[in-house]
């Protein structure tokens, strides 16, 4: 190609008349381009100098409104600190004197009221640690004050009477997040006594900062304080205002400058207030500046390239057998039943930008339906709806075709304690966080090998990945995730890793043992990257017998004995700990652990409490599960011992004791009823006091879980499991068990079935 173009340039050099055109037309060219250059530099220096001014100018309005602010606020601190009640507050002995706190409270809340900049005042006592605040009251101490955190700042004031800085609030005061305060000293004879802190409300502070909207520049501001930690930012267009907070520390503190940042050029115009020694920044993108200086210099740019066009004009024209096969190509287009060979190139070019438009348009539809194609997939197989090894081949030659022909690998990230989290986190905020925490998975992995990440829900995903090498380096990968989700996300996640399998039609076993790993949280903690080949996931299970020790904790709770309960779940787990059962057959006993705890009594709103408490056991640490317990047994004797001392209790209790022994008869409310002496309604009323639940919607629910036993533990047909708990026909049977489970008793074997399968192989 570069010998083509050398053949052609030297062909029109080589007549006299091609050369002067071509000479002509290039120096214009450069004139025009040298002309527009100059004069673009040129209004950038004028526009520089001209738009700080009105800058530096708003910015000393904005600095002297939040000074003023700022002295009226340390007047009304100065007025406290001098107030005659906060004197005596100060030098009385008796500091809960109902007189002298009334008196400061109704001063504080006259200054506020007075102040619309003010939002809280704290008035504190260095010797006896106590406060007098506005809205929270009289606290004698520290630990009966959430927002305390600030008193150190005692040591900062050193020689200064008042200093103004940005503070945290802690969780669990009123008003969480950051606050604006003042805090001023109180001298009494020349000893520092106390202090007065005045919050200032943000909104009222920093109203005057904000950029103008009219002007259509792209305008960032800031207040730093002598830490050089920004206190406020306000901006009219889309910032990184966290990376460009470390790159404005390097601003020297002239009056205008400029620095570059992500490629861009900022400039920015600076004053110090003299009252707080805040540094008010103002930051124009030099783009907005010069956005019309841009046009003109494109206009004349589009000038001289016009100029070379028309002197191109005779260069092409003789050349115009090079575009013969541009003309060939025209022909093979043809547009509604009509040639094209006959229009000019923009008809040719039309044409094929739409072939072109409309094959990248199919390709990105492809590659969408591809990736949701391929994560359901993986999801079908973690549910078993794709059990077969040859669908499985199928699918994964459509939708991995492109992966190569290496070891496959499965590993499941589960967020640690889940329900804490989803407590920890606003729910707007889960989505957002699960997506980072892909992200930060993919980034890792693709260092390596080719990843593919799965959302199973529920706090876990899946990470299908070829992986040839020794495990030990994809444990430290798996490591490095975890670390940086720790550190950048603020919470831990655990990771369970399976063997690595040659064949595709493994992939579900694969799953299997590296959910089974992941199990293995329950012993080695948070944060943890379990190896399937350091797990016992293929060796035999171990029967885990406990019913004696449950008989015991049923007893113990129901008797009311919380210590003896506590020993009972302690000597459980600590079986557990010992023993090194596999996770999921401990799973199963803490379910039935908990059972016992709950006697199997619990309303639709208990029932909702016992899918939270699952998700619990399922991704927490023994340590923590054992404190849960622990704490449930204590509760559920406590309500033991109080049922016990009540006679409509016991009533009840004995009317849910003969229930459960005659549910295979045909009894209702009267026989119920008359097993305790007492009348159909007095019974009803009774039950629905104590059990927030009807004496027949009770006996229905018992009726169904003893039926759910049924299916999954015998082979008994639905008519026999029908009679068997109190129905006396069939179709009454399975249309209350629809009514509770919205499925038919043998779909819902069948599904129970399903589930155990995996487990048992």
């Amino acid at each position: 190609m570069p010998n083509l173009f050398q053949k052609w340039f030297k062909y029109n050099l080589l007549k006299s008349q091609m050369g002067l055109i071509l000479f002509l037309t290039i120096t214009i060219f450069l004139i025009i381009l040298i002309v527009s250059i100059t004069s673009y530099i040129t209004s950038k220096s004028v526009l520089q100098e001209q738009l700080n001014d009105p800058q530096q100018q708003m910015l000393q309005i904005s600095m002297n409104f939040i000074d003023e602010v700022i002295n009226e606020s340390n007047r009304i601190a100065t007025e406290v600190a001098l107030d005659g009640h906060v004197y005596e507050f100060l030098t009385s002995n008796e500091q809960n004197s109902y007189e002298t706190i009334t008196s400061i409270y109704k001063m504080l809340s006259s200054s506020i009221n007075n102040s619309s900049n003010i939002k809280s005042i704290y008035v504190y006592d260095m010797n006896n640690g106590s406060f007098v605040t506005i809205p929270h009251g009289y606290s004698a101490t520290k630990k009966t004050f959430v927002d305390s955190e600030w008193i150190d700042v005692a040591d900062e004031l050193k020689d200064k009477m008042m200093i103004v800085k940005k503070r945290e609030v802690p969780e669990g005061a009123k008003s969480s997040g950051s606050e604006i305060t003042l805090f001023r000293k109180i001298l009494i004879h020349g000893e520092f006594k106390g202090l007065v802190a005045v919050n200032l409300k943000q909104e009222k502070l920093f109203a005057k900062i904000n950029p103008p909207q009219l002007t259509g520049l792209e305008s960032t501001r800031f207040i730093l304080d002598e830490q050089n930690e920004i206190l406020y930012s306000v901006s009219n267009y889309s910032v990184d205002q966290q990376s460009l907070e470390n790159s404005i520390t390097n601003l020297k503190k002239e009056r205008l400058g400029e620095f570059i940042f992500k490629d861009e050029t900022l400039l920015a115009s600076q004053v110090q207030s003299p009252v707080t020694g805040w540094q008010y920044v103002s930051l124009v993108t030099q783009e907005s500046i010069l956005e019309k200086s841009w046009k003109v210099g494109h206009i004349v740019f589009l000038v001289s390239f016009i100029a070379l066009f028309i002197g191109m004009i005779a260069v092409l024209y003789i050349n115009i057998k090079v575009f013969r096969p541009v003309f060939r190509m025209k022909q093979l287009f043809i547009r509604k039943e009509r040639d094209i060979s006959k229009q000019g190139l923009n008809e040719l070019e039309i044409v094929a930008g739409q072939l072109i438009h409309d094959h990248a348009h199919l390709a990105k539809t492809l590659d969408t339906i591809k990736l949701e194609a391929s994560s359901k997939f993986l999801l079908d197989i973690y549910q078993g709806e794709v059990k077969s090894s040859e669908e499985i081949k199928e699918k994964w030659n459509d939708y991995f075709r492109d992966w190569h022909n290496h070891r496959l690998v499965v590993a499941i990230i589960s967020i640690d304690n889940y329900p804490l989290w989803l407590k920890k986190f606003p729910s707007t905020d889960h989505s957002l966080l699960k997506f980072a925490l892909q992200n930060i998975i993919s980034e890792i992995l693709t260092e390596q090998f080719y990843n593919k990440c799965v959302d199973f829900g529920q706090g876990k995903m899946a990470v299908l990945f070829q992986y040839d090498g020794p495990p030990d380096n994809l444990v430290n990968s798996f490591m490095k995730a975890v670390s940086t989700t720790g550190r950048l996300l603020g919470f831990s996640v655990s990771v369970g890793i399976s063997h690595s399998k040659q064949k595709v039609e493994d992939i579900k076993e694969a799953v299997l043992e590296a959910e089974l790993a992941l199990g293995y949280r329950l012993y080695k903690g948070y944060g943890s990257v379990i190896d399937s080949h350091k797990c016992n996931v293929k060796s035999p299970h171990l029967t885990i017998k406990m019913e004696p020790m449950l008989a015991q904790l049923a007893e113990a709770i129901i008797g009311g004995d919380e210590t003896q309960g506590e020993k009972i779940v302690e000597e459980m787990i600590q079986e557990f700990r010992n023993k090194q059962y596999f996770p999921t057959s401990v799973q199963a006993k803490l379910n039935d652990i908990m059972a016992v705890i709950w006697g199997k009594k619990q309303t639709e709103i208990q029932a909702e409490s016992t899918r939270t408490v699952l998700d619990h056991v399922a991704t927490s640490y023994l340590d923590d599960i054992e404190a849960f317990l622990k704490e449930e047994v204590r509760q559920e004797s406590q309500k033991w011992k109080k049922q016990a001392e009540n006679k409509e209790s016991i009533l009840c209790e004995k009317m849910i004791t003969y229930m459960e022994n005659h549910l295979a008869e045909a009894i209702g409310i009267t026989e119920i009823a008359e097993s305790i002496g007492i009348s159909v309604s007095l019974a009803s009323q009774i039950f629905k006091e104590k059990m927030d639940d009807t004496i027949y919607g009770y006996l229905t629910r018992l009726r169904i879980e003893k039926a759910e036993e049924l299916l999954l533990n015998t082979d008994k047909k639905v008519a026999t499991i029908a009679f068997d708990v109190g129905y006396q026909h069939e179709n009454s049977f399975i249309r209350v068990f629809r009514k509770y489970k919205n499925t038919t008793p043998g779909k819902y074997r069948e599904m129970l079935k399903n589930k155990k399968r995996p487990l048992a192989e």
